[in-house]
Order: structure tokens, then C-alpha cells, then sequence
């Protein structure tokens, strides 16, 4: 969901410059491109599997889905990619399928959007799909090593953009040691049974827990802060065991997930630490402006660089050394920074991995919700 100008007649600098959208190198897929008014501004990046585009039952309604979300986005105009491994102008199930998707797409696109121009990128090279002139489209394609010295992909590059090799490697979080994990885990047994206890206890006892687990999130925060302040060359030692049980077990309380999800919002202060004590309902109002911060064009904020860096390294630790099964409420909140940061491609791989774990997690579900009506936080939709 970016704003760069590229205009159509130079496709190269558009083909090269989906991958960085998109963040990995799309294989078997279709990729709907918003063209925007009035100088053909590249809004909204849709990508379905391919096959499911060619199907012949679901195909026309998948592509009459993108369809809609490419008009919500003001789109004037649009563009098709197609990623395949042969060219689809040979004989074979390649040109059956490239024709079928593209057709699809063509017929839902031509009331709203007109005449719709389909490139493709195969294994060897890139091509317009309509192309029979071979002096211009050859066999296989023009060469790939075309769309490796293009303007717009030497800028992303600059600007420090990097292109994972497939779709699975956005969300892919190393596992910390099995030694490491263990350690972890007992921090994260023992301060559950705390949680119980405060629980049974009430009143003063449990909002202690809750305040204590904030104050865990806020120090490995600061933490992973201070670690990307002193520069890639310092050697800075992992988040403790201590501090990553504690969070794993705080998590799964809802009224602390609440309150790490508040304090992901700049210029909340101490929010976070009001809404898990019992006066909560006080601090309701602000929360609500919290979240709008997130969702909302009219009030919307742009997620802040480094703070939401340190976010994501402090909700990836917790995974990576968390036990299997029980990840759902940090694997959605990264799938929330993911979606608040424009990518909708991690956010979709995280929510998975969360609702493969429980399936009926609100939080992951009405953020599934979100992404399947392929709604874009706030500060994207903010009015110019």
C-alpha cells in the first residue's frame, strides 16, 4: 500500500518494484495493481494464488472481490501480474490457466476500471501477455536481469527494503534452543500459578500482577531499545528468561494484552498501566482513542519506526522461546503491528499461525475480519 508514482509505460520499474510491496517474490500468483488518479499513483497490492483466479467456479467471484477492493481504493485504472513458471503464450495447462485468470479478471474489471493490460513474470523473463510480437516479447520473456537495474528498485534498496525468497519466509520466526525455551518456560509456569493466586485473592493482588507484568513489557522494550540505539556492531545479550516468561504468562491475560496493546500507540504515557488496574472503565474513553490511533483516517498515526521496531523483536523473542500451542496473543499483536505497518502479507501469515493455534481467539478474529475486507489502517486511508 504505497504512494510511489510509476507510470505504466515503463513497466519494468512497476514489475520491479512489487516484490518490495509485496515483500517476498511471488511464485503461481496474480497481483491486482490500483492505478490511482490522477497521474496513475500504485495504491492498493492484491495477490491471490493464480490457479484460484483460473478456477472456473470461484475464479469469477475472486476476481470480482479485487475488483471491489481496487474501486475502495479510488482506483482509476489497474494492472495485472502474473506470476507463472513458463511463458503462457506456449500450448500447455500454463496458457490455459494465464488466459483463465486473466479473463476472470478482465470481465469484473471493465465497467469500473476499463480495459485492464496483463504482464507476466515467468522463471526466465517478463512479458505482456497479449504480446505475439517476439522482437518485443521473446520466447520466455526479456530477460529478468532487466528488472535488476531499474530506478525504483535501486531506490527501495537504498531505502533499506529487502525481498524475502517466498510468501512463507515473512512470518517465519526462528526457535530460540531447547535449553533456552525450558528456562523460559518455567519463568512462564511459575507466573501463572502468581496469576492464579492474585486471581483468587482479588482486588489488590491481582492488580499488582497486572501492574508487574506491564512493568516486564515496558523494561524489554527499553531493553530492545537500547540494543538498536548502541548501532548493529554491539554484541547486546537477549532478553532475559525472567522477562520473557513473564510476558508469555501476562499475554494471556486479556486486560494486560489490552494494556501492551495500548502501549504499542504513541503518546499514550501511562494508559497502559491505568487500563489493568480496576479502575479501567475510567481510562475507556482513551483506550478507544488508542485503537483509533490505529484504525481510524480521521485521527490515524503512522506506526513509529523505531518503537514499533522494538515491539516486534520483544513479540518475536516471546515466540521464539514460548511454548507450541500457546502463541496466539503475541503472534496477533505482531500480526497487528504487520498490518498497521501496510503489511498485509505477514499480518495474513501471523493471523494464520495464531488461529491454527486457537481458533476462536477474538482478537485474531476480528483482525482476520479486517484483512479479508481488505481494510488498511487508518493512516493509509487518511484523507490528503
Amino acid at each position: 500500500m504505497d504512494t510511489t508514482t510509476i507510470r505504466v509505460s515503463e513497466p519494468r520499474e512497476m514489475l520491479a518494484y512489487l516484490p518490495h510491496q509485496l515483500g517476498f517474490r511471488p511464485s503461481h500468483s496474480a497481483v491486482a495493481v490500483s492505478l490511482r488518479p490522477p497521474r496513475g499513483r500504485i495504491g492498493l497490492v492484491a495477490r491471490v494464488d493464480l490457479a484460484d483466479l483460473a478456477d472456473v467456479e470461484r475464479g469469477p467471484q475472486i476476481a470480482r472481490g479485487l475488483v471491489s477492493h481496487l474501486a475502495a481504493d479510488r482506483a482509476s485504472g489497474a494492472v495485472l501480474v502474473l506470476y507463472t513458471h513458463d511463458d503462457p503464450r506456449d500450448p500447455g495447462p500454463t496458457r490455459t490457466v494465464a488466459r483463465a485468470a486473466a479473463e476472470h479478471f478482465r470481465e469484473a474489471a471493465h465497467t469500473l476500471l476499463g480495459e485492464v493490460v496483463v504482464w507476466v513474470v515467468t522463471s526466465h523473463g517478463y512479458l505482456a501477455l497479449d504480446c505475439n510480437d517476439r522482437a518485443c516479447c521473446p520466447r520466455g520473456g526479456r530477460p529478468l536481469r532487466d528488472l535488476e537495474s531499474t530506478a525504483v528498485g535501486a531506490h527501495m534498496v537504498l531505502a533499506g527494503s529487502s525481498v524475502a525468497d517466498c510468501r512463507e519466509d515473512l512470518a517465519r520466526i526462528r526457535m530460540a534452543s531447547g535449553n533456552a525455551r525450558r528456562s523460559v518456560s518455567r519463568v512462564c509456569v511459575r507466573w501463572r500459578a502468581r496469576h492464579d493466586e492474585a486471581q483468587a485473592e482479588g482486588g489488590d493482588a491481582l492488580r499488582g500482577w497486572r501492574e508487574q507484568s506491564m512493568t516486564a513489557w515496558r523494561a524489554a522494550v527499553a531493553v530492545e531499545r537500547a540494543s538498536s540505539a548502541a548501532g548493529t556492531e554491539a554484541v547486546t545479550p537477549p532478553l532475559s528468561p525472567s522477562a520473557l516468561g513473564r510476558i508469555e504468562a501476562a499475554l494471556a491475560d486479556r486486560r494486560v494484552r489490552d494494556g501492551v496493546l495500548v502501549a504499542l500507540v504513541p503518546g499514550t504515557r501511562d494508559l497502559a498501566e491505568r487500563s489493568v488496574r480496576d479502575d479501567a472503565t475510567a481510562a475507556s474513553s482513551e483506550m478507544a482513542d488508542a485503537v483509533g490511533a490505529i484504525i481510524d483516517p480521521r485521527c490515524a498515526v503512522e506506526p513509529p519506526a523505531v518503537e514499533t521496531a522494538a515491539h516486534v523483536r520483544v513479540l518475536e523473542s516471546v515466540v521464539a522461546h514460548g511454548r507450541r500451542g500457546a502463541q496466539p496473543p503475541a503472534l496477533t499483536l505482531l500480526a497487528l503491528l504487520a498490518w498497521w505497518q501496510g503489511d498485509g502479507a505477514r499480518a495474513r501469515l501471523l493471523l494464520e499461525r495464531a488461529i491454527a493455534e486457537d481458533p476462536v481467539y477474538t482478537l485474531a478474529q476480528l483482525l482476520d475480519a479486517a484483512l479479508a475486507a481488505a481494510v488498511p489502517p487508518g493512516w493509509i486511508s487518511r484523507p490528503q
